[in-house]
């Protein structure tokens, strides 16, 4: 993708998806973090940008959530044809699992089929 301009606010026709897919990743994390140890993921946090996509050359978005340490936690990518990819790190240990670790959360999909799942690597 080719980076065009920043730009703080998504376009109106955008936002319902994007609240959707922030709604679903919250959901993930509460799901894989200890009871209230999960992030607070909100819409309103990323800092998005416009891009072209070099294929089609239609644009798109990418934001970026950071941390306290101005760290990139998570991303949400939403294409030109409205579909997107999503991703929120967590980097805790599973909360009924003691195998697991739970690397991140992830969301992805377009506006008719929202898929969320939870990246599990094995403890070691």
């Amino acid at each position: 993708m080719v980076v065009l301009a920043p730009s703080f606010r998504l376009p109106a026709e955008l936002e319902a998806l994007a609240e959707r897919i922030v709604s679903v990743l919250q959901r993930e994390a509460v799901n894989f973090t200890a009871k209230g140890a999960a992030p607070k993921i909100e819409l309103a946090a990323l800092q998005f940008t416009r891009v072209v996509d070099p294929g089609n050359q239609l644009p798109g978005y990418e934001g970026v959530w950071r941390n306290a340490r101005n760290d990139r936690c998570g991303t949400l990518t939403i294409n030109s044809d409205n579909s997107f990819y999503a991703e929120y790190d967590l980097f805790c240990p599973h909360p009924r699992d003691p195998r697991w670790f739970v690397e991140m959360v992830t969301a992805w999909g377009n506006e008719a089929s929202l898929r969320s799942e939870a990246a599990l690597i094995p403890r070691v």
